[in-house]
């Protein structure tokens, strides 16, 4: 019988069981995703067509193309902020993408989660998977 002292021992057992295959998937496969996440790019192109922005896997700056139409329009802030939007949503499909390389390993709301920085999430997931509360 469970109590608020005792957890859910089979449920921790299940959660560690399942922790170790992903460790084991991770050592088989990790080399190999590793590499596939590192190469990859994500290019974003402006709703207005005149802006292209490619990041690379965490979203670092790799290349920006400016349409020579934007001189027809001198300005400079529209022109940022159309960069800068553009560049957040390449980052964005970026991320998706590692996302997806990993998700054969490990659960995709994990890896969002933990690349995020998001400690609540990973910490409720954790404690759902043992059976415990917060």
């Amino acid at each position: 019988m469970e109590s608020p002292e005792r957890p859910d021992v089979a449920g921790m057992q299940a959660y560690a069981d399942e922790l170790r295959d992903m460790f084991g998937r991770l050592q088989d496969e990790g080399v190999e995703l590793h590499a596939r996440a590192k190469a990859v790019q994500a290019t974003e192109t402006s709703r207005d067509g005149l802006v292209s922005v490619t990041v690379g896997a965490r979203g670092d700056l790799v290349r920006i193309d400016l349409d020579p139409r934007i001189y027809r329009r001198p300005d400079a802030r529209g022109l940022a902020d159309t960069i800068a939007e553009t560049a957040r949503r390449a980052a964005a499909t970026a991320q998706e993408r590692v996302t997806e390389i990993f998700a054969s390993v490990i659960p995709p709301e994990d890896f969002k989660a933990h690349v995020e920085g998001d400690v609540e999430a990973v910490l409720a997931r954790l404690a759902d998977q043992m059976g415990g509360e917060r």
